[in-house]
Protein backbone atom coordinates (compact mmCIF):
# COMPACT_ATOMS: atom_id res chain seq x y z
CA UNK A 1 0.00 0.00 0.00
CA UNK A 2 2.72 2.63 0.90
CA UNK A 3 4.69 1.65 -2.38
CA UNK A 4 1.10 2.47 -4.51
CA UNK A 5 0.58 5.31 -2.56
CA UNK A 6 3.66 6.95 -3.65
CA UNK A 7 3.00 5.61 -7.17
CA UNK A 8 -0.36 7.58 -7.02
CA UNK A 9 1.52 10.50 -5.57
CA UNK A 10 4.45 10.79 -8.13
CA UNK A 11 1.80 10.64 -11.35
CA UNK A 12 -0.82 13.28 -9.78
CA UNK A 13 1.79 15.34 -9.80
CA UNK A 14 3.36 14.60 -13.39
CA UNK A 15 -0.32 15.02 -14.45
CA UNK A 16 -0.92 18.56 -12.96
CA UNK A 17 2.76 19.71 -13.90
CA UNK A 18 2.39 18.82 -18.16
CA UNK A 19 1.85 22.59 -18.54
CA UNK A 20 2.42 24.84 -15.76
CA UNK A 21 4.05 27.81 -14.24
CA UNK A 22 5.97 25.51 -12.47
CA UNK A 23 7.28 23.22 -15.51
CA UNK A 24 8.04 25.70 -18.30
CA UNK A 25 11.08 27.24 -15.28
CA UNK A 26 10.04 30.72 -15.75
CA UNK A 27 8.80 31.02 -19.41
CA UNK A 28 5.66 32.21 -20.28
CA UNK A 29 3.12 30.28 -22.21
CA UNK A 30 4.39 29.78 -25.36
CA UNK A 31 1.51 30.65 -28.32
CA UNK A 32 3.68 29.69 -31.43
CA UNK A 33 4.88 26.32 -32.87
CA UNK A 34 8.10 28.32 -32.64
CA UNK A 35 8.12 29.13 -29.60
CA UNK A 36 6.97 25.30 -28.21
CA UNK A 37 10.28 24.30 -29.54
CA UNK A 38 11.76 26.93 -27.55
CA UNK A 39 10.03 25.49 -24.58
CA UNK A 40 11.11 22.03 -24.92
CA UNK A 41 14.88 23.12 -25.52
CA UNK A 42 15.01 24.79 -22.13
CA UNK A 43 13.10 22.15 -20.25
CA UNK A 44 15.64 19.47 -21.63
CA UNK A 45 18.27 21.68 -20.73
CA UNK A 46 17.28 21.95 -17.06
CA UNK A 47 16.66 18.17 -17.29
CA UNK A 48 20.09 17.40 -17.82
CA UNK A 49 21.47 20.14 -15.75
CA UNK A 50 19.50 18.49 -12.91
CA UNK A 51 20.72 15.20 -13.76
CA UNK A 52 24.28 16.02 -13.67
CA UNK A 53 23.80 17.62 -10.06
CA UNK A 54 21.83 14.68 -8.99
CA UNK A 55 24.87 12.42 -9.83
CA UNK A 56 27.35 15.21 -8.53
CA UNK A 57 25.40 15.64 -5.10
CA UNK A 58 25.20 11.95 -4.62
CA UNK A 59 29.12 11.20 -5.53
CA UNK A 60 30.17 13.88 -2.24
CA UNK A 61 27.29 12.56 0.15
CA UNK A 62 28.88 9.09 -0.64
CA UNK A 63 32.14 10.30 -0.17
CA UNK A 64 31.01 11.96 2.69
CA UNK A 65 29.57 8.89 4.52
CA UNK A 66 31.27 5.95 3.81
CA UNK A 67 34.67 7.07 3.59
CA UNK A 68 34.91 9.59 6.08
CA UNK A 69 37.94 9.88 8.55
CA UNK A 70 37.35 6.90 10.75
CA UNK A 71 40.96 6.54 12.69
CA UNK A 72 44.36 7.69 12.04
CA UNK A 73 45.22 5.07 9.75
CA UNK A 74 45.92 5.99 6.50
CA UNK A 75 43.74 4.66 3.64
CA UNK A 76 45.51 2.97 0.57
CA UNK A 77 46.98 5.83 -1.61
CA UNK A 78 47.03 5.15 -5.65
CA UNK A 79 48.52 7.53 -8.42
CA UNK A 80 45.77 7.31 -11.04
CA UNK A 81 42.50 4.96 -12.33
CA UNK A 82 42.20 4.79 -15.53
CA UNK A 83 38.98 4.14 -16.01
CA UNK A 84 37.22 6.59 -13.88
CA UNK A 85 39.48 9.11 -15.73
CA UNK A 86 38.26 8.08 -19.10
CA UNK A 87 34.58 8.73 -18.00
CA UNK A 88 35.15 11.99 -16.12
CA UNK A 89 36.99 12.88 -19.59
CA UNK A 90 34.05 11.17 -22.07
CA UNK A 91 31.04 12.12 -20.27
CA UNK A 92 31.23 15.98 -20.46
CA UNK A 93 32.12 15.84 -23.98
CA UNK A 94 28.83 13.58 -24.69
CA UNK A 95 26.93 16.02 -22.64
CA UNK A 96 27.97 19.01 -24.63
CA UNK A 97 27.39 17.06 -28.45
CA UNK A 98 24.00 16.25 -27.14
CA UNK A 99 22.80 19.50 -26.31
CA UNK A 100 24.53 20.89 -29.27
CA UNK A 101 22.79 18.84 -31.08
CA UNK A 102 19.74 19.64 -30.19
CA UNK A 103 20.21 23.49 -30.20
CA UNK A 104 21.12 23.57 -33.54
CA UNK A 105 18.44 21.48 -34.88
CA UNK A 106 16.04 23.77 -32.77
CA UNK A 107 17.34 26.66 -33.85
CA UNK A 108 17.63 25.52 -37.49
CA UNK A 109 13.68 24.97 -36.98
CA UNK A 110 13.00 27.86 -35.61
CA UNK A 111 14.77 30.96 -38.31
CA UNK A 112 13.44 28.59 -41.33
CA UNK A 113 11.64 30.63 -43.97
CA UNK A 114 9.53 29.18 -45.85
CA UNK A 115 9.44 29.95 -49.54
CA UNK A 116 5.48 31.24 -49.15
CA UNK A 117 4.38 32.25 -46.32
CA UNK A 118 0.24 32.96 -45.54
CA UNK A 119 0.73 36.20 -44.06
CA UNK A 120 3.26 39.04 -44.57
CA UNK A 121 3.74 41.65 -42.17
CA UNK A 122 6.44 44.55 -43.09
CA UNK A 123 7.47 45.79 -39.32
CA UNK A 124 8.73 49.12 -38.96
CA UNK A 125 10.13 50.55 -35.78
CA UNK A 126 11.28 53.71 -35.24
CA UNK A 127 11.37 56.44 -32.22
CA UNK A 128 9.18 55.55 -30.65
CA UNK A 129 6.58 53.48 -32.49
CA UNK A 130 5.72 50.57 -34.34
CA UNK A 131 4.33 50.79 -38.21
CA UNK A 132 2.65 47.22 -39.13
CA UNK A 133 2.48 47.08 -43.04
CA UNK A 134 0.44 43.93 -44.91
CA UNK A 135 1.62 44.46 -48.18
CA UNK A 136 -0.94 41.20 -49.58
CA UNK A 137 -3.90 43.10 -48.40
CA UNK A 138 -2.30 46.89 -48.99
CA UNK A 139 -3.46 47.93 -45.18
CA UNK A 140 -0.87 50.07 -42.78
CA UNK A 141 -1.41 50.14 -38.89
CA UNK A 142 0.20 53.00 -36.96
CA UNK A 143 0.00 54.10 -33.64
CA UNK A 144 1.72 56.09 -30.98
CA UNK A 145 3.40 55.37 -27.72
CA UNK A 146 2.19 54.75 -24.76
CA UNK A 147 -0.27 55.49 -23.04
CA UNK A 148 -1.30 55.44 -27.26
CA UNK A 149 -3.47 54.46 -28.96
CA UNK A 150 -0.68 52.07 -29.33
CA UNK A 151 -0.37 50.50 -32.70
CA UNK A 152 -2.29 47.24 -33.92
CA UNK A 153 -1.11 43.55 -34.61
CA UNK A 154 -3.69 41.61 -35.87
CA UNK A 155 -3.04 38.05 -36.96
CA UNK A 156 -5.04 34.59 -37.94
CA UNK A 157 -4.09 31.17 -36.27
CA UNK A 158 -2.66 27.99 -38.01
CA UNK A 159 -0.96 30.10 -40.49
CA UNK A 160 2.40 31.16 -41.38
CA UNK A 161 3.30 34.23 -40.79
CA UNK A 162 6.75 36.18 -42.11
CA UNK A 163 8.10 39.34 -40.65
CA UNK A 164 9.97 41.71 -42.26
CA UNK A 165 12.03 43.98 -40.00
CA UNK A 166 13.67 47.85 -41.04
CA UNK A 167 14.21 51.01 -38.79
CA UNK A 168 15.17 54.32 -40.44
CA UNK A 169 16.56 55.68 -37.12
CA UNK A 170 18.72 53.57 -34.47
CA UNK A 171 18.13 49.94 -33.35
CA UNK A 172 15.42 48.97 -32.20
CA UNK A 173 14.20 44.89 -30.90
CA UNK A 174 10.90 43.61 -32.08
CA UNK A 175 9.91 41.16 -28.88
CA UNK A 176 6.70 39.31 -28.42
CA UNK A 177 7.21 38.15 -24.87
CA UNK A 178 5.19 34.91 -25.53
CA UNK A 179 7.11 34.08 -28.77
CA UNK A 180 9.71 33.04 -26.84
CA UNK A 181 11.58 35.15 -29.74
CA UNK A 182 12.71 38.78 -30.08
CA UNK A 183 14.83 40.13 -33.22
CA UNK A 184 16.96 43.43 -33.41
CA UNK A 185 15.42 45.85 -35.84
CA UNK A 186 18.66 47.59 -37.64
CA UNK A 187 18.96 50.22 -39.90
CA UNK A 188 20.36 49.09 -43.23
CA UNK A 189 19.87 45.53 -42.51
CA UNK A 190 16.46 43.99 -43.12
CA UNK A 191 15.58 40.80 -40.35
CA UNK A 192 13.26 38.24 -41.35
CA UNK A 193 11.55 35.75 -38.86
CA UNK A 194 8.42 33.10 -39.26
CA UNK A 195 5.90 31.70 -36.68
CA UNK A 196 2.90 30.29 -36.68
CA UNK A 197 0.10 30.95 -34.46
CA UNK A 198 -1.24 28.23 -32.43
CA UNK A 199 -4.15 30.07 -29.65
CA UNK A 200 -6.40 33.42 -29.74
CA UNK A 201 -5.81 36.20 -27.30
CA UNK A 202 -4.55 39.40 -26.57
CA UNK A 203 -0.72 40.46 -26.32
CA UNK A 204 1.86 43.32 -25.44
CA UNK A 205 4.82 43.55 -27.68
CA UNK A 206 7.96 46.03 -26.48
CA UNK A 207 11.02 47.02 -27.93
CA UNK A 208 13.88 45.49 -26.20
CA UNK A 209 16.76 47.56 -27.11
CA UNK A 210 17.36 50.75 -25.48
CA UNK A 211 16.85 53.48 -28.03
CA UNK A 212 15.86 56.75 -26.60
CA UNK A 213 14.08 58.62 -23.81
CA UNK A 214 11.22 57.17 -24.35
CA UNK A 215 11.89 53.30 -24.79
CA UNK A 216 10.07 51.97 -22.10
CA UNK A 217 6.65 53.22 -23.65
CA UNK A 218 7.40 51.78 -27.46
CA UNK A 219 4.21 49.56 -27.36
CA UNK A 220 2.28 47.58 -29.25
CA UNK A 221 -0.68 45.33 -29.01
CA UNK A 222 -1.35 41.86 -30.49
CA UNK A 223 -4.26 40.23 -31.45
CA UNK A 224 -4.34 36.68 -32.60
CA UNK A 225 -7.80 35.51 -34.25
CA UNK A 226 -9.24 32.63 -35.93
CA UNK A 227 -7.98 32.89 -39.60
CA UNK A 228 -12.26 33.91 -40.54
CA UNK A 229 -11.74 36.81 -38.21
CA UNK A 230 -8.86 38.02 -39.84
CA UNK A 231 -9.96 38.11 -42.82
CA UNK A 232 -13.06 40.39 -41.99
CA UNK A 233 -10.64 42.69 -40.24
CA UNK A 234 -8.54 43.57 -42.97
CA UNK A 235 -11.73 43.56 -45.27
CA UNK A 236 -12.85 46.27 -42.80
CA UNK A 237 -9.54 47.87 -42.81
CA UNK A 238 -9.73 48.15 -46.59
CA UNK A 239 -13.05 49.80 -46.29
CA UNK A 240 -12.30 51.92 -44.08
CA UNK A 241 -8.82 53.18 -45.48
CA UNK A 242 -10.80 53.66 -49.13
CA UNK A 243 -13.19 55.93 -47.04
CA UNK A 244 -10.72 57.71 -45.62
CA UNK A 245 -9.58 59.40 -48.50
CA UNK A 246 -11.04 62.63 -47.82
CA UNK A 247 -13.01 64.52 -45.44
CA UNK A 248 -13.34 63.60 -41.31
CA UNK A 249 -12.48 60.23 -41.94
CA UNK A 250 -8.97 61.43 -43.06
CA UNK A 251 -8.15 63.22 -40.07
CA UNK A 252 -8.87 60.61 -37.56
CA UNK A 253 -6.42 58.51 -39.64
CA UNK A 254 -4.06 61.04 -39.29
CA UNK A 255 -4.61 61.58 -35.77
CA UNK A 256 -4.00 57.81 -35.13
CA UNK A 257 -0.74 57.71 -37.05
CA UNK A 258 0.29 60.17 -34.71
CA UNK A 259 0.75 62.85 -38.07
CA UNK A 260 -0.17 66.54 -37.02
Amino acid sequence: MPRAAALAVVLTALTGCTNDTFTRMGFPDPITKQGSVTLHLWQGSWIAGLSVAVVVWGLILWAVVFHRKRGDRLPPQVRYNLPIEIIYTALPFVLIAVLFYYTAKDENYITKLSSNPDVTVNVVGYQWSWQFQYPQYNVTDNGVMYPGPLPLLELPTGETVRFNLTSPDVIHSFWMPDFLFKRDVIPGHPNHFEVTLTRTGSFIGHCSELCGVYHSRMLFRLTVVTPGQFRRWITSRQAASHSSSSGQPAAATAIRSGVK
